[in-house]
């Protein structure tokens, strides 16, 4: 889980949650995380926020626009100008999605060296432990997240610029998805989700 805002390690107060004997509904997932998720992560921000959006849209509708805007200046034949514009279409948009793939690489080599992750969230945020590092991250510092069929996506809010991806594979059954998207509901703004199975 990548986070920015939130404390460097737990501290004594969340020991409780840590160790499982808090207040009986906190929710423990134990995951590794990989490249694919951050992909899958990256993908739905893409295409169910309005940032997003305009990220992945900005090169694909600039380079189609100054394209149309220098053949219509030289004066090429349409049916050369709307091949040019369908060539120029498809080699920004694969351009887009591979920029995609290696920020989603960039990501996961900061959470590699992390091994094995272990989460345990409840009301007042989540508590993050790897082979090398423990941190907490209230829920503050998330502004909203979305689900996908295999992940909840954590985004950033005012002071967070990043995004934390939470495996559904990682929770110890059913009811531990159930649970944590309970508490996400309670404590921040869930978008628009697609149908999950």
């Amino acid at each position: 889980m990548e986070s920015k805002g939130g404390e460097a390690f737990a501290s004594d107060r969340d020991t409780d949650r840590d160790t499982g004997t808090g207040t009986g509904a906190d929710v423990v997932f134990v995951y590794r995380p990989t490249v694919g998720d951050f992909e899958e992560a990256l993908r739905a921000r893409a295409l169910r926020t309005g940032a997003g959006r305009v990220q992945a849209m900005t090169g694909p509708v600039v380079s189609v626009g100054a394209l149309a805007g220098f053949g219509l200046v030289v004066g090429m034949s349409a049916p050369v100008l709307v091949v040019a514009l369908v060539v120029c279409a498809a080699v920004v948009s694969w351009g887009t999605l591979r920029a995609l793939r290696t920020q989603a690489r960039r990501m996961f080599s900061i959470v590699e060296p992390y091994g094995q992750c272990r989460m345990v969230a409840d009301e007042r945020g989540a508590v993050s432990s790897g082979e090398r590092v423990s941190f907490t991250v209230e829920w503050a510092v998330h502004r909203e997240y979305l689900e996908t069929a295999r992940l909840f996506v954590l985004l950033g809010g005012d002071r967070s610029a990043g995004i934390a991806v939470l495996p559904k594979r990682g929770a110890q059954g059913p009811e531990g998805v159930e649970r944590l998207r309970g508490i996400l509901d309670r404590n921040l703004t869930p978008l628009r989700r697609q149908r999950l199975p």
